[in-house]
């Protein structure tokens, strides 16, 4: 009869995370994936890139996007807000970080992140990447799609926290 190895009593160090992204703006989405994140390691770091190299330009500038998103998380203790202008992995393992923390929405958020994550692995095989699925709530949720409904003039306030919201508004008005 086969016997099973008791498990450690010693629990294994969580440690510090990384979100990153643009966040521009930031979702109700990111904030859920940021929290979900946060009872997962001890510390998580929301990496909000300078210039992302997908965009052209970005609405917001970085400083805006970091004061957006320390405004959202600022109950949760173990997360912070950093903007970031290097590698993700030069970034992750400036702050000891041994994970990178992403959501994932569909199967083209998917594709993207396979190719960045084989890029990373290669660059820095010592940093895990970890893709959480997105809440249901969240699932048709993106920057771009937030921008386009206020751009237009529509109900904001389930898509993004309240700052955010009043930001677009004013942004749509020019």
């Amino acid at each position: 009869m086969a016997t099973r190895e008791s498990p450690s009593t010693v629990a294994p160090e969580p440690g510090t995370a990384i979100c990153p992204g643009s966040y521009d703006p930031v979702t109700l989405g990111h904030v859920d994936i940021i929290e979900r994140a946060a009872t997962v390691f001890d510390q998580v770091i929301v990496a909000v890139v300078n210039l992302p190299p997908r965009k052209q330009k970005t609405l917001f500038t970085a400083e805006e996007r970091c004061a957006f998103l320390a405004d959202a998380v600022e109950k949760l203790g173990n997360v912070q807000v950093k903007a970031f202008d290097t590698l993700v992995v030069d970034f992750a393992r400036q702050h000891s970080a041994k994970a990178i923390v992403k959501g994932l929405r569909a199967i083209s958020d998917f594709e993207y992140e396979f190719e960045m994550n084989q890029l990373n692995r290669k660059m820095a095989p010592d940093i895990e990447s970890i893709y959480l699925m997105s809440s249901p709530q969240f699932s048709f949720l993106s920057s771009s799609g937030v921008k386009e409904i206020a751009m237009f003039g529509g109900d904001l306030s389930e898509l993004v926290p309240p700052a955010v919201a009043d930001r677009l508004k004013e942004a749509a008005r020019r």
